[in-house]
């Protein structure tokens, strides 16, 4: 409750302690005399009440309880109802606001809450855990959503869901490339969706490499994800393409000594990192390490895509775009913003391609 003018807190505290004593709640009071009230309600079942009275008139009311089924809910909502409508009997014009923020669910089965690029915390219509496994690198969570269908989230981070073809399709340079014959290669992009789509278009080759040899990562896309993968990943080589399961960096560097170019190279391995200190943070280091020996096998005429991260990390972002003109030769980029549905945010996508120099 948002209150226009300053709060009586022992007027609050007295209008709403009968409810609580109503449902044979043990009552802790702690007055501070420049700090208003923190009042605690503790019922017999463990469930209990934090009633918190702020003097400049912000009244909070944090509801706990462990029971999970209707009864249970119905029973929060009950007093929660009685402890609105108190406070609108009792202080009708003086209430500014009053805002009741939905139930959290902690320690369940099913996790719901993961946090977005820019640190907002998203609750997820998540019903089944369809995989969860740990490999050498990192832990793979599959869940399905009912809106997004199944979603991949390595080690916490929300990577892709069946819905996300967006995000695919931005990152292949949003349907104004011919695929036609040409050579690709793909760092990362281990949910297949990438491949996927390019196969589609007719390349003479696309080569994907890991960025590190997580063959679980394929193993549970491949059989949960067959939305975004379609069968690509069923065989490790098909018509027109190949799936290393190896380090890209050492990949790169042999291919980079070997003379092997490419017509597109797509970076689908980590979002720009948040970090604003790019001389002292090794994600940025294996960043540029990944854009400077991604340059020496492009085609001069070649085209490099990657992510970027949501378009909230205005900072980051610039960091990134200032890492560009740091690269062994000298470079060129766009970029754009596209809603990735899963991700719940805009999400920015960067072209780069070699700065053509002379006639």
């Amino acid at each position: 409750f948002s209150l226009n003018l300053a709060a009586d807190c022992n007027a609050v505290f007295k209008a709403l302690q009968p409810i609580f004593q109503e449902q044979g709640m043990t009552e802790t009071v702690h007055n501070w005399e420049d700090h208003g009230y923190l009042v605690t309600y503790i019922k017999k079942n463990g469930s209990f009440a934090n009633l918190r009275i702020h003097p400049h008139g912000l009244v909070l009311v944090d509801l706990q309880s462990y029971n999970d089924d209707i009864r249970g809910r119905e029973e929060v909502d009950q007093l929660l109802n009685k402890v609105e409508e108190r406070m609108k009997e009792s202080f009708h014009g003086n209430i500014k606001r009053v805002k009741r923020l939905p139930a959290i669910l902690r320690g369940g089965v099913i996790d719901r809450y993961w946090p977005t690029a820019d640190g907002r915390l998203v609750e997820y219509d998540i019903d089944e855990v369809v995989y969860d496994e740990d490999s050498p690198f990192q832990n793979i969570k599959i869940l399905h959503s009912k809106q997004f269908g199944n979603i991949l989230i390595l080690s916490g981070d929300v990577n892709l869901a069946e819905s996300d073809l967006a995000y695919t399709q931005a990152i292949m340079g949003s349907g104004k490339e011919d695929y036609t014959g040409k050579e690709v290669l793909i760092l990362g992009g281990g949910d297949g969706g990438i491949l996927y789509e390019i196969v589609k278009l007719k390349p003479k080759m696309v080569t994907m490499v890991a960025s590190n040899i997580d063959q679980m990562v394929i193993d549970g896309c491949k059989k949960h994800m067959r939305k975004t993968c379609g069968d690509v990943l069923d065989n490790l080589k098909g018509e027109c393409y190949q799936v290393l399961i190896e380090d890209c960096i050492p990949v790169l560097k042999r291919y980079a000594k070997e003379g092997r170019m490419f017509d597109y190279v797509i970076n689908d391995l980590t979002a720009v990192p948040i970090s604003t200190s790019p001389e002292e943070d090794s994600t940025w280091e294996f960043l540029r390490l990944i854009l400077d020996l991604s340059m020496k096998v492009l085609k001069q005429d070649g085209k490099y895509f990657t992510q970027g991260n949501c378009v909230n990390l205005t900072d980051a972002l610039t960091l990134y775009e200032e890492q560009l003109s740091r690269l062994y030769c000298p470079v060129e980029f766009s970029k754009e913003t596209v809603c990735v549905p899963s991700y719940m945010e805009l999400w920015v996508f960067y072209t780069i391609w070699k700065k053509q120099t002379g006639i």
